[in-house]
């Protein structure tokens, strides 16, 4: 996979250079679709990445998740205008700052920026920018049916959804969803974990032909993520 890192304010194309304070990676997962990962810094845990996608038709670029500060966020709207894309629109799959932190300059430039009415909801509750639309209901399409979401119920948070690519076979989990390399639940202040299991069992009954997992931090893997964070879900009850 092509590797392309993003220096805060600079746009890099140099696959070997490793970036003592990167803020954005992009990796190129299949045709048409980029994985972003940007990182933050915290005490006690050192830099912690969190990953988002791009997903590419013809010349317009959707976002599932911001970066996880404004800054990545410029970074990541530069590289998309560099490539020859123009950012159709983001939707953010649950309420924390992880996947919501570039709504406000996203909406400064008036990018479409979606959310469920229950992301919507909470993000009013904590007093944090909104996006421009919402969706209400399980199911929702974006890009004529590019990205499939689905809300399986409550799990990492309330309002987790997910994100299904039928054309290229990803399942981005998002935060739902823990990596391989994840040996516990990590923050469950606004978890639900007696309902977890049930629904990652839903997205499990979706039947999707799946070629790639995306978590929400981590390792991209393949569909026995869901078994895994299954078991870290039975182990934390």
């Amino acid at each position: 996979m092509n590797r392309i890192l993003i220096a805060l304010f600079t746009v890099l194309t140099l696959p070997a250079l490793a970036l003592a304070d990167k803020q954005l990676e992009i990796t190129q997962l299949a045709e048409s679709v980029y994985l972003h990962t940007s990182y933050k810094q915290f005490e006690g845990y050192g830099l912690v990445d969190s990953n988002g996608l791009v997903v590419i038709d013809d010349n317009q670029a959707y976002i599932i998740d911001t970066p996880w500060s404004e800054e990545a966020t410029v970074s990541l709207l530069t590289w998309i205008s560099d490539q020859g894309y123009t950012a159709a629109a983001s939707v953010s799959t649950h309420s924390h700052d992880d996947r919501t932190v570039g709504i406000e300059l996203l909406n400064s430039k008036s990018i479409p920026t979606y959310t469920s009415e229950l992301t919507h909801s909470l993000l009013v509750l904590q007093q944090k920018p909104v996006p421009t639309h919402t969706f209400k209901g399980d199911h929702y399409s974006l890009g004529n049916g590019l990205i499939e979401l689905f809300y399986p119920g409550a799990g990492h948070t309330e309002d987790n959804i997910v994100a299904w690519l039928p054309q290229s076979k990803i399942l981005f989990g998002g935060c739902i969803i823990k990596s391989h390399e994840t040996k516990n639940l990590g923050f469950v202040g606004d978890a639900s974990i007696k309902d977890w299991a049930q629904s990652i069992a839903r997205i499990k009954q979706r039947n999707y032909v799946i070629e790639i997992v995306v978590p929400g931090h981590g390792a991209v893997g393949h569909s026995d993520l869901l078994d895994h964070t299954i078991n870290l879900v039975e182990s934390a009850k």
